[in-house]
């Protein structure tokens, strides 16, 4: 039997369990991490690429961010294109200076968790956690399996970065939340492709045909995205006509579509899913454990960090000054931020796929929504500040 003991007991080691170990330590606050998949499966995994104002601003306290910078793509700006008319929203100049950095969710893994082992931090790859037992009293306990060898980590507190079919999730007891789900009629075959990218800004499209999206991984790889029915599958889609879906959708006046050599196809469903409570007892969910968001606003990682910040400065609180009022007011604390970016997320997707026949009336509820975000520097501003994230001083009481 493996017994260890710790403060804070971490699920999961992708970037919101990896940004709170990190972070906790350098309040000299102990931690422990386990983490089900091997370090080479968490590292190689591609999720996000969007990282926005708050998450950067993070990275950078944490002194970790070198390699974002060195290697990430900044971006000043969005282009928003509607039957192949496009229009520029200038971030910086409408948020008093906030961006986004294009860098994979899987290198801000891998900076992570580099820091983490080189400051000596425990970190348990390929071990399960079977339970989660006593999170209602001081001293909860998780049980886990490694090698084959049983094992309990003791801990104050258990924070569950674990994702939405992970433990954590699943051991919130039913009655102390609500859950809210939605299912969209349609999903993203999402590609990766060996080609600079055609544009120097990411791109959303609505054409006849239904979304697109262009963005983009590094300087020589692009990643691009076509809406397609639920039950589609990547067999049915060749490069050829990738290709050719992507040119149409994303077509404008006097602009081309670069195309390469594809390396990866994927199907992503659309959904949105949140519960109404991230804490029982000790025990504390953050990210995909609590909510999960289409990722049309690009949202997801930088939602689950977001939650860290709030649990961290429980945790700090808690063990530096003795107080519990930020543990008490964490749910709240998070939901406020939470519900901003399901909205924001719920909305650029209704903008810009196709939900009906093009012509129908809520194809022109659409297109008047767009036609109004061409005329107005306000409109266009709400959609910066949602999109490079809005500060935390925004959400405060």
């Amino acid at each position: 039997m493996i017994h260890i003991k710790t403060q804070v007991g971490i699920i999961g080691a992708g970037p919101s369990g990896m940004v709170l170990a990190n972070w906790l330590k350098k309040h000299d606050i102990d931690a422990v991490v386990i983490e089900l998949r091997s370090r080479e499966y968490v590292e190689g995994r591609v999720r996000a690429g969007l990282v926005e104002q708050n998450t950067k601003d993070i990275l950078k306290e944490l002194g970790l961010d070198a390699r974002m910078k060195k290697e990430g793509i900044v971006h000043d700006a969005v282009y928003l294109s509607f039957d192949e008319e496009r229009v520029h929203i200038p971030f910086g100049e409408l948020t008093g200076g906030r961006t986004i950095t294009i860098y994979g969710q899987q290198e801000i893994t891998k900076d992570l968790t580099d820091a983490w082992l080189q400051e000596g931090g425990e970190l348990h790859f390929e071990t399960r956690a079977t339970k989660i037992v006593d999170f209602d009293t001081k001293r909860p306990k998780i049980h886990f399996e490694k090698d084959g060898e049983e094992g309990i980590l003791e801990c104050d507190f258990v924070a569950a970065c674990d994702g939405f079919h992970g433990i954590g999730r699943k051991t919130l007891p039913k009655k102390s939340f609500q859950s809210y789900d939605i299912t969209y009629p349609f999903s993203w075959l999402g590609i990766l492709a060996n080609v600079a990218p055609s544009t120097d800004e990411l791109i959303y499209a609505y054409q006849e045909n239904g979304f697109a999206l262009h963005s983009l991984r590094s300087e020589t790889v692009s990643r691009l995205y076509v809406q397609v029915d639920n039950d589609e599958s990547v067999d049915n889609w060749s490069d050829d006509r990738i290709w050719s879906e992507l040119s149409k959708r994303l077509a404008t006046p006097s602009w081309e579509l670069k195309e390469g050599p594809i390396f990866e196809k994927g199907i992503t469903p659309m959904r949105s899913h949140m519960i109404d409570s991230l804490r029982s007892g000790r025990l504390l969910l953050a990210g995909d454990a609590a909510h999960i968001v289409p990722p049309t606003g690009g949202k997801g990682m930088n939602l689950a960090i977001a939650d860290v910040k709030h649990m961290v400065d429980a945790f700090v609180a808690y063990y530096k000054t003795n107080s519990e009022t930020l543990l008490d007011t964490y749910t709240n604390d998070a939901l406020r931020r939470i519900w901003r970016a399901q909205d924001f997320s719920n909305f650029m997707t209704k903008l810009f796929h196709k939900q009906d026949a093009h012509g129908s009336f809520t194809y022109r509820l659409q297109k008047a929504k767009f036609d109004y975000l061409k005329v107005s520097r306000a409109y266009k501003t709400t959609i910066a500040e949602n999109y490079v994230g809005l500060p935390f001083e925004s959400f405060k009481n």
